[in-house]
């Protein structure tokens, strides 16, 4: 990974614990696959859009129905 890769990266962590309020470090719980039978939902506010078939960073459970996740972008 270069220096400019790894800055982009912690901008992008930083932008995530600011809008979600989230404190300390992020630690991924786990991941998972998005249904490839599902929908395609576009995103919206803090809603991320998902795409069938991709690989989501579980990062909090938040409640039975909702969980915090990043994409592969990192969002």
């Amino acid at each position: 990974m270069t220096l400019k890769e790894c800055k982009k990266e912690e901008k992008a962590d930083r932008e995530f614990q600011k809008k979600f309020k989230f404190k300390g470090n992020i630690k991924v719980l786990t991941q998972m696959m998005v249904d490839p039978a599902a929908t395609e939902k576009r995103g919206g506010g803090k809603n991320l859009p998902l795409r069938r078939g991709e690989i989501l960073d579980v990062i909090q459970f938040t409640s039975q129905e909702q969980v915090l996740c990043r994409n592969s972008q990192r969002r």
